[in-house]
């Protein structure tokens, strides 16, 4: 009875353990990176941003209305005589020579209401609509340029933890293998068919596996907390991945059709020609400077001896052009200015479709490579592994050398690590592939 209990307890301190582990696919991953990495959240931003200075720009469409209060006081005699006009408590006594030279000091609370509407401004709020319209559709691909990063970003996290945990299976495999040899050595020792020195020797060689199989934890233990880096989450956060270490497939068009892909889908080509396309929007903005601004002016003034009593009211309408004449080349240098932006923006365009073309051509040759080398890393994976077993026999029946089976245990240990290397690389390149060409979304093949 009383060991049920301790297996009771032993299991429920387990639960916890159990549970810290969550399963994860790579489109989960990738989902909930999109949802938490802080550069979705910053993108994201980034358009709203360009939403709002959308709507900043329409506001020179509309009318501003102001409102002000302020006190003065004064015995100056303009200043009397003006605010008793305005507040209409001006009488006939207030024409006596003396008053009128030397008044008592006089309040005035003047509240004032004034609306001003823009009637023509040298198209400088259209363009400033246009400008701005055109950085949302920056700032929009910026977004979707941001996610494929983040798509990226997972699918290399997600199966560099996936081939660390592999190489920490190889090193296991590798370290029981020394372990069985190190025993046959014993064996074989004991029998008089070999010298210590072989004992040692494997002795030293476990020592190395075990070494490896260390460093091969350590990898693994920093592959997760970067996985979690990239999904946006707690750094001890706990995955268990189901999707597992494979090949993908392998490319679906010709590298000429993946380069037009990429010329007509990837966000930074499209922000190329954007910019450009705004840097000439900027020059007619720029342009109207040289233009006058009309604008309709209404005001709306109380005048009060106090606050809530004695005084008038009037209203004052305006239609006012205002024209800069020379503001000391200012426009004129602006106007340059846009125009060597558009240069610039134009030069960067070309510089963008050559970068790109050369990142589709890598992407497209590091498949293939990729393909390649997995072939041959499979038949190199077989054949390491039958020459081991051969030597291993061989060795057991004094018929080689200890540095022949040491010689063949590091052997195998490096063709299984490029063979998992080789997989790694073509799943990564068959991404990067897709990133090139601007199609990697959450929606991928190479993520589902």
């Amino acid at each position: 009875m009383r060991s049920i209990y301790v297996l009771l307890a032993l299991f429920l301190l387990l639960i916890p353990s159990l549970r810290s582990q969550e399963s994860l696919t790579l489109r989960q991953a990738v989902d909930l990176a999109l949802k938490s990495n802080p550069l979705a959240a910053a993108a994201d931003a980034g358009e709203k941003e360009a939403e709002a200075r959308i709507r900043q720009a329409r506001s020179g469409y509309m009318p501003q209305l102001n409102f002000s209060e302020s006190v003065q006081r004064s015995n100056n005699p303009v200043f009397v005589f003006g605010s008793l006009l305005t507040q209409h408590q001006f009488t006939a006594d207030n024409f006596n020579l003396g008053p009128l030279n030397r008044p008592e000091a006089l309040n005035n609370y003047q509240s004032r209401l004034s609306v001003e509407q823009v009637l023509f401004d040298g198209h400088r709020t259209a363009r400033g609509v246009e400008a701005a319209r055109f950085s949302r559709q920056i700032a929009g691909e910026d977004v979707r340029r941001s996610r494929s990063d983040i798509v990226l970003a997972v699918l290399r996290a997600y199966f560099a933890v996936a081939l660390a945990a592999q190489n920490v299976e190889v090193a296991e495999q590798s370290l029981a293998s020394a372990k069985a040899d190190l025993e046959r050595a014993h064996s074989v020792y004991e029998s008089g068919r070999s010298t210590l020195a072989d004992v040692l020797a494997l002795r030293v060689h476990l020592a190395s596996v075990e070494e490896q199989k260390v460093r091969a934890a350590n990898d693994l233990a920093v592959a997760r907390a970067a996985l979690n880096d990239a999904l946006g989450v707690s750094l001890d956060r706990r995955f268990e991945l189901t999707t597992q270490l494979e090949p993908a497939a392998g490319a679906e068009a010709t590298l000429d059709e993946y380069g037009r892909t990429a010329l007509a889908e990837r966000p930074e080509i499209l922000q190329a020609d954007l910019a450009r396309r705004l840097t000439q929007t900027e020059q007619g903005l720029a342009r109207a400077g040289y233009w006058p601004q009309v604008a309709f002016q209404g005001i709306l003034e109380a005048d009060r001896q106090n606050f809530y009593s004695r005084g008038g009211a009037n209203w004052f309408t305006a239609v006012t052009l205002r024209w800069t004449l020379w503001n000391g080349w200012e426009t004129k240098a602006r106007v340059e200015q846009a125009r060597f932006a558009e240069s610039r923006a134009e030069a960067l365009r070309k510089r963008a479709d050559s970068a790109i073309r050369l990142e589709v051509r890598k992407a497209y040759l590091d498949l293939a490579a990729a393909a390649q080398r997995m072939e041959v890393t499979a038949a190199a994976v077989a054949e390491a592994e039958e020459a081991h077993r051969i030597i291993q026999n061989r060795h057991q029946a004094g018929l080689t050398t200890v540095t022949e089976l040491l010689r063949s245990e590091t052997a195998l240990a490096e063709a299984r690590t490029h063979r998992l290397a080789a997989i790694y690389d073509q799943r990564v390149a068959a991404g990067a592939l897709e990133y090139a060409g601007g199609r990697l979304t959450a929606d991928s093949p190479v993520v589902n």
